[in-house]
């Protein structure tokens, strides 16, 4: 039957497991915070600096296709958020939010700015990332905290990280990797699943 219609299959549940995003899930720039549009200048405010790693399954294999989404607040501590009550004094051109993609290695990379110190609820924050991962297989999105290695002082007194057992800290920390033009660049490796000495502590949310 040559003329017979062409019908579209598509994937049972029992085929794969999401979540499945659509092709206008990402915008162009999504992974670079520090342009608040895909065509904006970059902040001239704090030093500007490039986040890569890899996100990794069990026995080390690579997550491709992964979305990793950052958000944080700008040189100042400040955030573009109502619920902050220096918001209008954040950095207008700092967008504070990025979403990026694990490509086959399971390889993902940012562009951002060195956050700065705030107080939370009478504590001192050491400067961060908040980070959520949703990737195939996960049933929900995982969350956790990363950490810069150059305000040891702060990560110590940093309640979130407090949270955390004492042996388990270090694995929230990040790595100072290769300078990249002149930014500095930190590196992360997200282990979802793994022995309990090198899975990566993620938080309930």
């Amino acid at each position: 039957m040559k003329n017979a219609p062409l019908h579209r299959r598509y994937p049972l549940s029992q085929h794969t497991i999401g979540p499945f995003f659509p092709p206008n899930f990402f915008q162009a720039a999504d992974h670079d915070l520090t342009r608040v549009s895909e065509n904006a200048e970059p902040t001239k405010n704090g030093e500007h600096i490039a986040i890569t790693g890899l996100v990794m399954k069990e026995g080390r294999l690579p997550v491709s296709n992964a979305i990793l989404e950052i958000w944080q607040a700008d040189c100042s501590g400040r955030f573009r958020h109502p619920l902050d009550p220096e918001s209008e004094k954040a950095d207008p051109d700092f967008l504070g939010w990025g979403r990026a993609r694990t490509n086959v290695e399971g390889a993902f990379s940012f562009r951002s700015i060195l956050p700065g110190s705030y107080e939370e609820d009478g504590r001192r924050r050491a400067p961060h990332l908040n980070v959520q991962i949703m990737a195939a297989g996960l049933m929900r999105p995982v969350g956790t905290t990363l950490y810069f290695p150059d305000f040891p002082d702060l990560n110590a007194e940093d309640p979130v990280l407090g949270l955390v057992p004492e042996e388990l800290r270090h694995r929230l920390v990040m790595r100072v990797g290769k300078s990249d033009d002149g930014i500095r660049t930190y590196s992360f490796d997200f282990l979802l699943r793994g022995p309990a000495d090198e899975e990566t502590p993620f938080f309930e949310t």
